[in-house]
């Protein structure tokens, strides 16, 4: 190690004798001391100088789990943690209290009106689920993955199965892999009509729902060989960790067994648990693309920020600053609408009209955007 050179003509010695031991006080080592036994000689002990230490930040997660944008520093937008929790249990309590009034509708236009409400509950908590996915919702991984498969048992989904899909949608976004508003010369048109057209009616929820009864006994339909007909879905299937199967498995079973014990324990119709649950379902599937119908073909920037009403961007935490999550998407929902920088960020477009837009369907297109991640295993 490197030391101190000390100019000994330079130095003040002040010397105190006991037991013929004599402290030096060196001034120019940064106030420190070293001490020196003289035997007929002075020997001087030299201290390295110490090397600066960088601060130790917080314990932070790998927030984007290898999506394609890059981090962003955790000290710059900290997780909202208190904010989190709060509103994971303000979620909960809503959820019992929309079971109970659904056992307790009789009526049509109460269900509806369940439905509405939960709508926005849905989404609500598909925001926290979405903040999890992305390891922001906690700074302790365990916890944030541990909150993310609770919430995501209401769904009701596998929370490691439908993390590794958003996480390869960031990494696929807008590419040939995750194109559902193109097509091209070989494909099939009616089959990308029958998935938009999915998609804006509810049905990708559906599938969602279904998936947790397949995986739970039959985990092996996870495989590209079944779904060689899609594009989109063999990318999928590819970029599944295997390391996850049995994780998914079991909260594919605890998906099944919660939603059977909230029926049976609450005495709620099962019509009356469809209703009100399909209206979380039509609307988050509608919305799965909105965001991105249209926009140019590119994994960061192929996103666009929209609108519905103020207060229903809070309370879904803001997943309606698409654009800037896209760009950022280590950073916690708190902060998306400080970083739209630019005028024509700020100017977002009403979701509805962009919603209804979609209902044109597919286009055909002749430019080809390969996925560079394309094979890649979700971390």
């Amino acid at each position: 190690m490197p030391l101190i050179v000390i100019k000994i003509l330079s130095v003040r010695l002040s010397c105190s004798s006991t037991n013929n031991q004599v402290v030096t006080v060196l001034p120019d080592v940064s106030r420190r001391f070293a001490q020196t036994v003289f035997d007929n000689r002075l020997k001087l002990v030299y201290f390295p100088k110490p090397k600066p230490r960088a601060p130790t930040p917080p314990k932070m997660m790998a927030a984007d789990y290898g999506t394609a944008s890059p981090t962003t520093d955790p000290l710059k937008y900290p997780i909202p943690v208190r904010w989190n929790i709060g509103i994971v249990g303000a979620q909960l309590a809503s959820c019992g209290l929309v079971f109970y009034a659904t056992s307790l509708a009789t009526y049509w236009w109460q269900l509806i009106g369940l439905a509405i409400i939960f709508a926005i509950l849905g989404n609500s908590i598909y925001s926290i689920i979405h903040e999890a996915e992305h390891g922001i919702l906690h700074p302790n991984r365990k916890l944030n993955d541990a909150i993310g498969v609770g919430m995501a048992l209401l769904f009701p989904a596998s929370f490691h199965l439908i993390r590794q899909g958003h996480i390869g949608h960031h990494r696929r976004n807008r590419s040939d892999d995750e194109a559902f508003d193109l097509y091209y010369d070989g494909d099939r048109p009616w089959l990308k009509y029958f998935i938009l057209y999915g998609i804006l009616t509810g049905f990708y929820w559906m599938l969602v729902v279904l998936s947790n009864a397949i995986v739970a006994v039959a985990p092996a339909v996870l495989s590209r060989r079944f779904f060689e007909f899609d594009r989109p879905s063999v990318a999928f299937m590819e970029s599944l960790n295997p390391k996850y199967m049995h994780s998914i498995q079991l909260e594919g079973l605890a998906a099944c067994g919660l939603h059977v014990a909230i029926i049976w324990l609450m005495e709620i119709p099962l019509l009356s648990y469809a209703v009100v649950y399909f209206g979380f379902g039509f609307t988050w599937s509608a919305m799965q693309y909105v965001h991105h119908f249209g926009t140019e073909r590119h994994v960061l920037r192929g996103s666009r920020n929209l609108w519905l009403f103020g207060p229903i961007d809070w309370i879904w935490l803001h997943h309606n600053w698409h654009r800037e999550h896209h760009l950022r998407p280590t950073v916690p929902w708190i902060y998306l609408p400080e970083l739209a920088e630019n005028p024509e960020d700020r100017q977002r477009d009403f979701l509805m009209w962009h919603y209804l837009k979609m209902w044109r369907g597919p286009r055909k297109a002749e430019q080809r955007v390969e996925n560079k991640f394309a094979g890649k295993i979700i971390q």
